[in-house]
């Protein structure tokens, strides 16, 4: 928040909304979803927040950058709940979600390293790969090869006799960088391009250009990681020292002039 909050200090939903540039309906909604620990109350129902309440929303607002929206509040409600072994959890599950996106990342980079070492192999005559097993081997579905190949990004052949896509090497190579690519994030509209480069031998410019942004989104995702964890530590150790119970009592005193 912008100013220090002393423990025993109570604070209406609308300081607390003001400090992180939130409404008051956001603050709300974030508490009645488990985000943030129940407010307290006044005599006259008012609800009355506290600087844990404040380290809740800092911590939860710092985790969404680098684990999304709905892992971020999933971590908070369990901490919230007394889980902290499966909010961890998540927040492992999100680190390795990441460590597969910069293998992959890794994975593309060897690829346009082979494609501008040597031009691509041309498919070894009627020799090939169906569709289901390269479905298989990328770890998507058939109808997905099919939507690539609507899309112009890969173009398999049909075999004479069955009428059945055969993919060729280029069409293999295609797919593979299509499928890395994808994971990095890319729509299908801006692969196009790149992929239309690669077949051209035009030079592998704009792959490199979507490489390079790649790593700064990754390198920023991890970034963002590192804050939220220091916030989420900081919410703990504050917890630690004042828990707030779930279902917490009327706070003493005169209302507050504020919307319950």
């Amino acid at each position: 928040m912008a100013r220090n909050l002393k423990s025993g200090e109570q604070l209406r939903p609308v300081d607390l909304a003001r400090g992180h540039g939130l409404s008051t309906q956001a603050v709300r909604n974030y508490e009645e979803s488990g985000i943030l620990p129940a407010a307290g109350r006044t005599d006259s129902g008012y609800r009355t927040y506290t600087p844990l309440h404040a380290r809740a929303l800092g911590a939860f607002l710092a985790l969404v950058p680098g684990h999304g929206h709905q892992r971020a509040a999933s971590v908070m409600r369990a901490v919230n709940r007394d889980a902290e072994g499966e909010a961890f959890r998540l927040i492992d599950e999100s680190h390795a979600q990441l460590l597969t996106d910069r293998r992959t990342l890794w994975a593309v980079e060897r690829a346009l390293r082979d494609l501008t070492s040597a031009p691509a192999p041309e498919a070894p005559g009627r020799g090939g790969v169906f569709v289901g097993s390269l479905a298989r081997e990328l770890g998507v579905r058939p109808a997905t090869l099919r939507k690539w190949e609507r899309a112009g990004l890969v173009h398999p052949r049909r075999d004479p006799l069955t009428g059945y896509r055969v993919y060729g090497e280029t069409d293999v190579r295609d797919a593979r960088l299509v499928h890395q690519l994808r994971r990095g994030g890319y729509l299908l509209e801006q692969i196009a391009p790149v992929i239309a480069q690669v077949r051209g031998a035009g030079g592998p410019e704009p792959l490199e250009a979507a490489l390079r942004d790649w790593h700064d989104r990754v390198s920023a995702r991890g970034r963002a990681m590192l804050t939220g964890a220091a916030e989420l530590e900081a919410y703990l150790r504050e917890r630690s020292r004042r828990k707030v119970g779930r279902t917490p009592g009327r706070t003493p005193g005169p209302s507050l002039k504020a919307t319950a």
